[in-house]
């Protein structure tokens, strides 16, 4: 490996190490790694300024952008504590029914909004109606970030990970949805019932007052009942132009943006509010690792990694995913499954060029993705949400509590997904 390789390998290392460490925020050190590799390509002449631009997937980045502007717009009305509170009324204050419930709502919205601001949304509600029924609010929020990553993986716009790589694979939503969903929908319920069996001590306690729960009135919650519908029939529309996007000819960015713009247009909302919600940062961060990663290309890193996998033709291609799945979910349960995925999409579509067919290699990375970041508290950044907002109550959630809850849960449901990988690999 010669020197230019070594610093690019460096440059991104150290980024990975201080964001998983967490001391210094992850957009800081990826802008700044970003920073640095374009220096040192300016230094060395192998990587220029049009050339991290070009590495920016701007695809992946106008569609979460899109539909963060309509989720910025949506949350003022209360939508989503009307449908906490119309969960917690249904429940009639059974514990059992009540974790069922908020974490199947928690699962719906991640299927098509970004799992982190479901979790934002519906967590302080839990936090609410737990104190009202007088029961611990932990079970509730573990469940609903679990559910979450694990709802997430079935649709395209679900999870950061899928949106950049249906972006890289060029799938469809149609694509998740008879791909990824059905294999979803299997582990989901795992996920649900073991997670059903280790919080039983905690669901077997009566609540103290369940007849609170049903004086709850969830038209209360709506602020803006109008422009709530508004929004709805907007992202509805949003929705089933992702099935068809492939038909019309166009990005799902383009749709995601153009559902922004109609209903800015619409609702005409205080446009600095509603810019002011928008995760720049998240945007920023991807943007930074895509820059980072396009100079361990530049620098030959990447071809040298794909080399690895020349020789691979004796592993048999359903076992090569299945070591996929596992790997991916290894390294995001202690990294961010974003900078692994945006770190890995390279590399597979390099082992393409080997001849290895890669369709069902994405769909592994896919799983182990999304699935892995369940296994320790810092796996995905919905994990981190509900720790610290359980911080308010008297039992915060702790690293130990994660791993004796969530690990299993990610065992489970890597297991689940690599059988069902091995049975349907033919139809990937």
């Amino acid at each position: 490996m010669n020197l230019v390789a070594i610093l690019t390998v460096l440059i991104f290392v150290s980024s990975l190490v201080l964001i998983f460490t967490e001391r210094i925020n992850r957009t800081i050190v990826a802008f700044a790694g970003a920073c640095l590799m374009i220096g040192v390509g300016e230094a060395f002449q192998f990587y220029k300024m049009h050339s991290a631009v070009e590495a920016i997937d701007f695809e992946t980045l106008g569609l979460l952008m899109g539909m963060m502007i309509l989720v910025a717009m949506l949350e003022p009305t209360g939508f989503f504590q009307y449908l906490a509170v119309l969960a917690a009324r249904a429940s009639r204050g059974r514990p059992v029914r009540l974790f069922v419930l908020l974490g199947s709502v928690t699962t719906v919205l991640s299927m098509f909004l970004d799992n982190v601001t479901t979790v934002v949304l519906i967590a302080p509600v839990t936090l609410l109606i737990s104190e009202i029924l007088g029961v611990s609010a932990i079970p509730y929020l573990v469940a609903e970030a679990i559910l979450s990553n694990t709802g997430g993986v079935a649709t395209l716009v679900g999870d950061p990970p899928n949106v950049l790589i249906g972006s890289a694979a060029g799938f469809s939503f149609t694509d998740f949805l008879v791909h990824s969903l059905p294999i979803v929908a299997v582990t989901w319920f795992g996920a649900l019932f073991l997670l059903r069996h280790l919080f039983m001590r905690e669901l077997s306690m009566p609540p103290s007052s369940a007849e609170a729960v049903m004086k709850l009135d969830p038209v209360q919650s709506l602020n803006e009942p109008e422009k709530a519908k508004k929004i709805l029939v907007v992202l509805g529309v949003a929705i089933l132009l992702f099935f068809v996007h492939h038909l019309l000819h166009v990005e799902p960015a383009f749709v995601a943006l153009g559902a922004a713009a109609v209903a800015m247009m619409w609702i005409q909302p205080d446009i600095h509010e509603t810019l002011r919600k928008v995760e720049w940062s998240v945007l920023v961060f991807f943007g930074a690792l895509f820059v980072m990663v396009g100079g361990l290309e530049k620098a030959g890193v990447l071809e040298s990694i794909v080399g690895l996998f020349r020789g691979e033709e004796s592993v048999h291609p359903v076992l090569f995913g299945v070591i996929i799945i596992w790997a991916v979910a290894i390294l995001s349960a202690v990294v961010d499954n974003i900078p692994i995925t945006i770190a890995l999409i390279p590399i597979i579509q390099g082992v393409g060029a080997t001849g290895i067919n890669i369709a069902p290699l994405w769909w592994a990375l896919a799983f182990g993705a999304g699935f892995g970041g369940n296994g320790t508290i810092i796996g995905s950044t919905a994990n981190i949400i509900v720790t610290a907002l359980s911080e308010k109550t008297r039992t915060p959630i702790t690293s130990g509590l994660w791993i004796r809850r969530g690990l299993p849960v990610m065992l489970l449901t890597c297991a689940i997904a690599s059988i069902m990988y091995v049975a349907l690999y033919s139809t990937f």
